[in-house]
């Protein structure tokens, strides 16, 4: 029998689970709420929308990351739905940076709101932004995500060029039949600009608009765009997530895939996940999660606090079963669990 995890929080303390993984990463979800309705995160009109109250408030978010760093996270991203949506956001990201013990403070958006906001965010300390790109062509965009925004997002993507951002990854979820036919041109863009072009498996969560009948896995992706020259892998870097990185001989940028589904890498899986309402999420692909809410709002401990956090850590699965041919269901819908 594994012996369980237990510590009292201090300045030494690690979360460290029962495969002997270094749970350092967080990802903060600070709202449900979303600006595009792309057909993979789920049917609008099956989704209910989080309330006020239910939703934490930005303090309470940023005390659960003091209690976080106390216990070895270092790293934060914050994400959403769409975090960029919700009021406030800016002073709270500057808030967050501040945080004692945080090396890597990112923002995951989908860009529709980037343009008019980057000397915010750049104001704010934040220098690295992950951007959700699946298509460059404009009536695609539409079909995807119900909106005709792809001119918005691209004049935002390359203003954060302009200002130095980096790096600047641009993510995309491979769909067959949706926009596979593109992914050279996605790939090329790394020769123009230094971005870190990224494909992503397409991962059966909760209900969507769009199932497809096989998935695109990454050994086909990298042959599809093989045209393009020879894939060099890139050293692994401190802070570094899931992707597989490569670059091509003479490009500016990089391209990078997560596997997953093709090549599980919950071995090497360093992510907490804390969602909108306020569970803690030991892994995406399960839906197990501890309630931190409860015990923020009835004036529980840091020490409390601790303890939910030891609890999510010794029930992260080893693996998960996500499998291509066999998908397990996972109720949570992406947009509610924080992408």
């Amino acid at each position: 029998m594994q012996q369980k995890l237990k510590m009292s929080i201090g300045n030494d303390s690690k979360l460290i689970d029962n495969c002997n993984r270094h749970l350092n990463y967080l990802r903060i979800s600070i709202t449900d709420r979303c600006n595009l309705q792309c057909r993979y995160c789920g049917p609008q009109e099956l989704i209910p929308k989080l309330s006020h109250t239910d939703i934490l408030t930005y303090e309470e978010i940023l005390r659960v990351v003091r209690v976080a760093t106390r216990l070895g996270v270092s790293k934060v991203r914050v994400t959403g739905g769409e975090p960029l949506v919700r009021k406030g956001v800016y002073e709270f990201l500057r808030e967050l940076v501040a945080s004692e013990g945080l090396k890597d403070v990112s923002l995951t958006t989908n860009g529709v709101l980037l343009n008019d906001n980057l000397e915010k965010i750049q104001a704010a300390g934040i220098s690295r932004i992950n951007i959700s790109l699946d298509t460059l062509n404009r009536s695609k965009y539409h079909d995807i995500t119900g909106f005709d925004e792809f001119e918005r997002v691209w004049r935002g993507i390359e203003k954060a060029y302009r200002m130095g951002f980096y790096p600047i990854k641009l993510n995309i979820v491979a769909l067959r039949g949706i926009n596979d036919e593109e992914f050279v041109e996605m790939a090329r863009l790394s020769f123009r600009y230094p971005f870190h072009v990224r494909f992503i498996e397409y991962m059966p969560i909760g209900q969507a608009d769009f199932n497809p009948e096989s998935h695109l896995l990454v050994p086909e992706i990298k042959d599809r765009i093989s045209v393009l020259g020879n894939l060099v892998p890139v050293q692994e870097a401190a802070h570094d997530g899931p992707a597989q990185r490569y670059r091509y001989p003479d490009a500016k940028g990089e391209v990078g895939f997560i596997p997953a589904l093709s090549q599980h890498f919950c071995n090497t899986c360093n992510r907490l996940r804390l969602t909108a309402s306020g569970q803690l999420r030991p892994c995406l692909l399960s839906d197990h999660q501890e309630n931190l809410k409860k015990a923020l709002r009835e004036k529980g401990s840091d020490q409390e606090l601790a303890e939910i956090f030891i609890t999510a850590v010794n029930h992260k699965p080893s693996d998960h079963n996500l499998v291509p041919q066999k998908p397990a269901h996972i109720c949570g819908q992406m947009r509610a669990i924080g992408g």
